[in-house]
């Protein structure tokens, strides 16, 4: 079984632009939208939610829902979008989330997640996975993880993501539910243990080349969510340490390369700082860092930003880190 790297759904983050900014940056990522509402997708401007610019990168579309019905006439809409599998988000701790009946309270209802997903199976030639959590508020046993895991999988889940942490459904923040309940990695190895022949894939404080060989000799893929984000070049370290491959863009020919895609969107009425928003941690950890970030906000990342100050990106990035542009 291949061994995968892929960057975590995140709200407000993996957006089509940033699916397409990243891949600028590695080949061999796997990477999955933010969680999109099933009843969205049915009754919304499906184009709008659901198109991205086609890149070779594998892109997996995550959906929020709880009922069977609008779980597979979104999948059944999703279909041909270019997509490689649909995930079912089984995981988000946040009361809106939780109001709505998505995410991580639906581990409470494992008959009702079992129909969810033979729902979207029959609709869909796409896989469909799921990504969720050890457990949840006072539950976090083994067993209980194994059997939810079991459920899911007897329904038709073709691989699973798991969160390596419960979620306190009650008293954190979405926040905190990412720093608070103690990671355990070890309920994730010991599932794999029972599950050899399907895909585990591990997330959940993942920072270092270190943490995902590891990580990668117990399990078949690790999922990495904040890190990537804050510091989106850590790709590049992943693309040669990790895929072993050595033609890698510097972070200049990332931007230089980004600039047509911003052409392209912002000509169709995508507003400058919806894109560039997601370039902020570029440089994270090089000399240079602070003004790139100062750059972006007083030009980049303002509602009304002008256009014509696309043409000068590549100046300002020379100005930032002449290192950038070394191979």
């Amino acid at each position: 079984m291949k061994k995968t790297v892929s960057v975590a759904p995140m709200m407000d983050c993996t957006d089509k632009h940033e699916i397409y900014f990243l891949s600028l940056i590695s080949k061999n990522i796997n990477l999955y939208t933010e969680m999109i509402v099933a009843n969205a997708i049915i009754r919304g401007d499906r184009k709008k939610l659901l198109s991205f610019k086609k890149i070779s990168n594998p892109v997996t579309l995550q959906v929020g829902g709880s009922n069977p019905n609008e779980l597979a006439e979104a999948c059944r809409i999703s279909e041909d979008y270019g997509y490689k599998e649909i995930n079912l988000n089984l995981g988000c701790p946040s009361k809106k989330v939780q109001k709505n009946k998505f995410g991580a309270c639906l581990m409470k209802e494992p008959k009702l997640v079992a129909k969810c997903i033979e729902a979207m199976v029959k609709s869909t030639k796409l896989p469909v996975t799921i990504k969720t959590r050890i457990g949840y508020n006072e539950v976090e046993n083994f067993n209980f993880f194994k059997s939810f895991v079991q459920t899911t999988k007897d329904a038709g889940s073709q691989k699973f993501i798991i969160h390596a942490r419960k979620a306190l459904l009650k008293k954190l923040s979405p926040k905190e539910n990412l720093n608070i309940p103690p990671l355990k990695y070890e309920f994730v190895y010991k599932l794999k243990n029972y599950f050899k022949d399907n895909e585990i894939i591990i997330n959940g404080g993942i920072k270092t080349i270190d943490d995902i060989k590891n990580h990668l000799s117990k399990v078949d893929g690790v999922m990495i969510g904040r890190a990537i984000y804050h510091s989106p070049y850590f790709l590049a370290e992943i693309e040669k340490e990790i895929f072993k491959n050595r033609d890698i863009p510097t972070r200049a020919e990332v931007m230089e390369n980004l600039i047509p895609y911003i052409q392209e969107q912002t000509s169709k009425g995508v507003q400058l700082n919806h894109i560039m928003r997601h370039t902020v941690g570029l440089f994270h950890g090089q000399n240079g860092s602070k003004e790139w970030k100062q750059y972006l906000s007083k030009n980049m990342c303002i509602r009304d930003a002008d256009l014509q100050k696309v043409n000068h990106i590549m100046d300002q990035v020379r100005k930032t880190n002449p290192i950038s542009l070394e191979r």
